[in-house]
């Protein structure tokens, strides 16, 4: 019996399927509109997210590898993207001068410029809606939720391609 129970699928109750579809349609839903709130910036969601992280950093660069982790890309697409960004003028890359096959992604003007343009029309756009659906008390739980599912994924991170 142990063997049976190793392959048979933990099938989810009804409850438990209501959660996950819940999430899954609301979240998908939610990065489209945020994703099309942007348009108008010529940003994606990517795109922000990465100029986001490199906006906070020291001399708005970072490691092309440590971006990837925190913007929650993999490094293939962060490439892909820093390519597409570096086409727009929003940031450059430069070699790493104590790892050779290290690489920098540099926030240029151009690229400050444009995050400082949407960050007040998507700082609203959260908030309209995502933040203002939640009590406090929800975002206490949802960081909590979220906190925990974030490093379950850091601990067996999935296999990249």
């Amino acid at each position: 019996m142990a063997g049976q129970n190793a392959t048979t699928p933990r099938w989810l109750n009804p409850a438990e399927m209501k959660a996950w579809r819940r999430y899954i349609i609301a979240s998908r839903r939610l990065l489209e509109a945020l994703d099309l709130d942007l348009d108008s910036h010529e940003l994606s969601m990517s795109d922000y997210e990465v100029l986001a992280q490199l906006s906070d950093a020291p001399d708005r660069r970072m490691r092309m590898s440590e971006l990837a982790d925190v913007a929650m890309l993999s490094r293939s697409r962060l490439s892909h993207r820093i390519k597409v960004m570096e086409k727009a003028g929003w940031v450059k890359r430069e070699a790493c001068p104590v790892d050779k096959r290290g690489y920098f992604a540099v926030m240029t003007a151009k690229g400050w410029k444009a995050i400082v343009a949407a960050a007040p029309d998507h700082v609203e756009s959260v908030r309209s809606r995502f933040i203002d659906h939640l009590s406090k008390d929800d975002q206490k739980v949802l960081s909590e939720i979220f906190e925990r599912v974030t490093n379950s994924l850091k601990a067996n991170p999935p296999a990249e391609k």
